[in-house]
């Protein structure tokens, strides 16, 4: 007993660190590689996703917009039979109404971009400055 030598014990096991290391590296690469084909397959399906969806909401407001026409014309001729007023005439009321209304929407627009946004997070930004500024001049007159 006293003449037989110690076995030599192998924590990385029997295939050695480096072995050890790139069996890990390969299992690395392995994962990566199926996890981007799956993502890659999946933003295939994706684009086709968001493609039919980009087209159908792009076909839908051009229907909204040709029923939208449409029904003014309908009005339009209505109203002229109706009262029995020529259809330019009603046409040109139309189109004036909706030209008021336009620029009523863009004087409101006009009003909603002066007012300034995220004012209570630019104040304290503004104090956060002054803060800084003052705690510069501190450090200065202390040095």
């Amino acid at each position: 007993m006293a003449g037989e030598t110690m076995r030599f014990r192998n924590p990385a096991g029997h295939a050695g660190l480096l072995n050890n290391l790139l069996a890990l590296v390969n299992a690395l690469a392995g994962f990566f590689e199926s996890r981007i084909s799956l993502f890659a397959r999946e933003s295939k399906t994706a684009l086709v996703h968001l493609l039919v969806l980009a087209a159908s909401v792009v076909a839908a407001l051009v229907l909204l917009a040709s029923g939208y026409i449409f029904l003014i014309v309908s009005l339009i001729f209505g109203i002229a039979h109706a009262v029995g007023v020529s259809w330019v005439w009603i046409a040109l009321a139309a189109a004036a109404l909706h030209f008021v209304l336009a620029l009523i929407c863009g004087l409101v627009a006009r009003q909603q971009l002066s007012k300034p946004m995220f004012a209570a997070s630019l104040a304290e930004l503004k104090r956060d400055r002054e803060w800084l500024k003052s705690e510069d001049k501190k450090n200065q007159s202390v040095n």
